[in-house]
């Protein structure tokens, strides 16, 4: 049964790794899971501390991480068209069959619901959109900066307890 949540451990920390990146998968709740695993192998030492500490940062970033977008598109000098559009754009792009969508459906929202709100001024709809991308960017980064944390933490946990799975 260790190996077997070792595997599963490895495995979820290299997909919620990859999956910060990637839309679709929930990346940073996949790598916490992977932290977890490795609680209930026998003879590893876990901090309870270090998974609720973890989990609360995993749950912070995982909101965050719908709530920047919108934010940047209102520092952007964005209506609440805009942020809806946002937050619609990013649904759409998550769903829909398109290339790179997740990062063109914010954009093109944030566009068109700042033309729906004022019609004739396309230099304030494309800046709220730049202010959409900007913050799909830094949402991006904040995930993948906390998915490697993660990952360094499992393996961390890993070579420092080596020795309980091969017996030495």
């Amino acid at each position: 049964m260790e190996y077997f949540l070792l595997i599963l451990s490895i495995a979820l920390l290299l997909i919620g790794l990859i999956g910060s990146v990637l839309p679709g998968l929930p990346g940073l709740p996949l790598s916490w899971f992977g932290l977890l695993s490795l609680y209930f192998v026998e003879g590893v030492s876990v901090s309870g501390y270090l998974l609720w500490a973890t989990a609360v940062i995993t749950i912070a970033i995982t909101i965050l991480d719908y709530v920047i977008p919108s934010v940047g598109t209102k520092r952007f000098g964005g209506s609440s068209y805009g942020v809806w559009g946002t937050n619609i754009g990013l649904v759409v792009g998550l769903i829909a069959p398109i290339p790179f969508g997740f990062i063109i459906g914010p954009f093109l929202g944030a566009f068109i619901g700042e033309i729906i709100y004022k019609s004739d001024d396309l230099s304030r709809a494309f800046k709220a959109a730049v202010g959409s991308f900007i913050g799909f960017l830094a949402s991006t980064f904040m995930k993948v900066f906390a998915g490697i944390v993660f990952f360094g933490l499992g393996v961390f946990i890993m070579i420092k307890n080596y020795a309980v799975w091969f017996g030495n």
